[in-house]
């Protein structure tokens, strides 16, 4: 709050000093083809100086800062508006941001080979989920995720892992990559999902590898595979991209070419379908 008084001073103070810096601006200059003299004569442009605090006497600029504060104390919506037009300017430039680096990163976003990909591979609208088996808000928006595949036959949903809270993360997450190399067709993966993100507890190798062999998977493929390189590339691909786009929680979505943090809910992330179609 007292940035933002500090900011909103600044701005007031120059809207009280621009009177004085108009004084010394000159007048719109008549451009050269509309005026003969200035074909012949080389234009001089004077360069106007806005005054600065030491411009004026002690007296002046506490008269100023008068003014300002009791401008404040008289409007303080003044304070709370410029907060909001600063939020706006913020939001409007992250969304750019993220436009521009879905953009640069389409390919791997929506149609890398490590993915794992739900639904309808060959669906019209895309969704991406970057989670985390540990995320307590991923556990409650998995069944989003569940509705949303049943009510939208043309949905392509990517799962992307980002196990960012501590090692058990990291751990299961390495089994779930191993779970996806012995089936891409998603079918038998997202029970396995379902159970690893949906069950109580944290979750880690062992409560992952125990749920792997629940729904029926090559235990010892599994535990050949979780170390190789196709694990390696993909958590890695995954959190490069999430650096990327600015991820920094889970659940992150991508939809079209807008990001989407956090649970949202079911109503939220249906809409953000809706226009992802048009």
């Amino acid at each position: 709050m007292i940035a933002t008084l500090r900011i909103t001073m600044t701005i007031a103070a120059t809207m009280l000093l621009s009177p004085l810096a108009s004084a010394q601006t000159p007048a719109t200059q008549i451009p050269a083809t509309q005026n003969p003299a200035a074909q012949s004569v080389p234009a001089q442009t004077p360069t106007a100086e806005i005054p600065s605090a030491q411009t004026f006497s002690p007296d002046q600029q506490h008269a100023i800062e008068t003014i300002i504060k009791d401008y404040l104390v008289q409007h303080p919506e003044a304070v709370q508006a410029a907060m909001d037009a600063l939020d706006k300017r913020q939001k409007e430039a992250d969304a750019e941001k993220a436009r521009a680096t879905i953009i640069d990163n389409k390919a791997t976003l929506f149609n890398s080979a490590h993915q794992v990909v739900l639904g309808n591979p060959q669906g019209s609208v895309t969704m991406v989920e970057f989670f985390d088996y540990n995320c307590g808000f991923c556990k409650r928006a998995l069944p989003d995720m569940v509705d949303l595949l049943k009510t939208y036959p043309d949905l392509k949903f990517v799962l992307k892992e980002f196990p960012v809270l501590g090692e058990g993360s990291v751990e299961a997450a390495h089994v779930a990559v191993a779970v996806r190399m012995q089936d891409s067709s998603g079918k038998k993966y997202i029970e396995f999902h379902q159970k690893l993100l949906g069950g109580r507890g944290p979750a880690d190798k062992a409560r992952a590898l125990a749920v792997a062999k629940e729904v029926g998977f090559d235990m010892p493929r599994i535990e050949k595979d979780m170390d190789s390189d196709e694990v390696k590339k993909t958590i890695d691909e995954d959190m490069k991209l999430a650096d990327a786009l600015g991820v920094s929680g889970t659940p992150t979505y991508v939809v079209g070419d807008e990001v989407v943090v956090g649970a949202v809910g079911l109503d939220e992330l249906k809409a953000k379908l809706k226009a992802g179609q048009k």
